[in-house]
């Protein structure tokens, strides 16, 4: 590996070796260790390009929370750790990703405890035609001088193959730790938030919302699938967003094994949340939703044309902020959106609720998103033992739409009791 001269903080890239950290960055991100995320992505693509870009020394904290938490320019960063542990759950999958063999020889993006930079070698005798180490006090604190390897080569044979089992059984003994660690930290997050509903022993229901959209339905002809025939219909059907929040909270029951059904929030009924834990999803088109948050400190409201959407803090009504104005919606496509989640025992059935619900679309989107996000979750999580470990908890969440697409959730206000 070839090193530049001591006194400079970071070689300079050609166009060839940025190149070829961008194509081993996109074959990080196809990994599901980032994939299924949506936040891990765009942090560690954001401080790639702007470490290519040489703006090192604009990667920090505060930046990185408004840049890509859509955190106001004022926040604190001591009471929201958002950047911080974002990183953190990063640097655990970067390590878990490049722990397979098949990933053995391929360049190390790396992002340093204590540090936003990444950085980018090839590994200790893979070929290194382009890219040089980009940190040169990491790799002189990496490299072994010609003085060590005197002495090194002093040693015996013996000692030598001694100090290598030794070496061998500690770096599978950390290595092994790390992957636990990671595991175990994955797993407490969502433990913190599901337990109380994958410990009962009764399948969960996905309430969820339904919409009479269609009046008439198009079929295409089997024989000639360019033709298509228009019928009357009535057919009753499931918004996509709604979905997207079903299928995230289903992933986490499947994979702890949880029975769970769906039903329409039509056609359920109190007998069927008698039955064991709910998760209803979905707001002003879901009426258990609307019914079982009115009660709680944070809930839905409207004016009367349904042209103001809004969530309610009932301490502090004269709190008007959490609003979703029809109009500026449906004309621009660019406005905040807001979502309720909570989990409690609901006094009338005596069984785990959780409330998985957005003003609009996105906002449930992002509340799905958010329930079934480890790092996400152990904010949450610290938020609760801050509280004293309450065992219920209502939390209010907004989100910036843009092009009808929503960004990453931020957490407004939360409630324990």
């Amino acid at each position: 590996m070839s090193v530049a001269t001591q006194g400079h903080a970071h070689a300079t890239l050609t166009e060839a070796e940025k190149a070829s950290i961008r194509e081993q960055l996109a074959r990080l991100l196809e990994n599901p260790f980032f994939s299924h995320s949506k936040r891990f992505p765009t942090f560690l693509r954001f401080v790639t390009e702007q470490t290519l870009a040489g703006h090192q020394d604009d990667i920090k904290e505060r930046t990185l929370g408004i840049e890509i938490f859509g955190r106001d320019a004022d926040y604190d960063t001591a009471s929201d750790p958002i950047v911080r542990v974002t990183a953190a759950e990063i640097r655990k999958r970067v390590a878990q990703y490049y722990q397979d063999p098949a990933h053995v020889n391929e360049m190390r993006i790396a992002l340093p405890s204590g540090s936003y930079i990444p950085k980018f070698h090839w590994p200790k005798g893979a070929d290194d035609p382009v890219v040089k180490l980009m940190d040169l006090e990491a790799e002189e604190a990496l490299a072994i001088t010609d003085a060590q390897l005197v002495a090194g080569a002093a040693l015996s044979r013996r000692h030598s193959h001694f100090v290598l089992a030794i070496t061998c059984v500690c770096v599978a003994i950390l290595s092994a730790g790390s992957v636990f660690l990671w595991q175990s930290m994955h797993r407490s997050a969502l433990d913190f938030f599901w337990g109380p509903i994958l410990k009962t022993n009764e399948p969960v229901l996905l309430c969820t919302a339904d919409q009479l959209q269609y009046s008439s339905l198009s079929l295409r002809d089997a024989a000639e699938p360019t033709r298509q025939v228009v019928l009357t219909d009535n057919l009753t059907a499931v918004v996509m967003d709604d979905v997207y929040a079903i299928v995230k909270v289903a992933s986490i029951l499947q994979s702890s094994g949880k029975q769970y059904t769906i039903k329409s929030e039509g056609a359920t009924d109190l007998d069927d949340l008698r039955k064991g834990p709910t998760v209803f999803i979905g707001a002003f088109d879901n009426a258990w939703t609307l019914r079982l948050t009115n009660s709680l400190r944070f809930h839905f409201a409207n004016n009367a044309d349904m042209t103001r959407h809004e969530i309610v803090d009932s301490t502090n009504p004269r709190q008007t902020g959490w609003v979703v104005d029809r109009s500026l919606q449906m004309a621009t496509h660019d406005y905040r959106d807001y979502a309720i989640l909570a989990r409690f025992t609901d006094t009338n059935t005596g069984k785990p609720t959780v409330i998985v619900a957005g003003i609009s679309r996105g906002g449930t989107i992002v509340a799905g998103e958010f329930l079934t996000d480890p790092s996400d979750l152990a904010l949450l999580q610290r938020a609760a033992q801050a509280a004293g470990d309450k065992k219920n908890m209502e939390i209010v969440l907004s989100t910036q739409i843009i092009d009808e697409k929503p960004g990453s959730p931020k957490i407004e206000a939360a409630y324990f009791w």
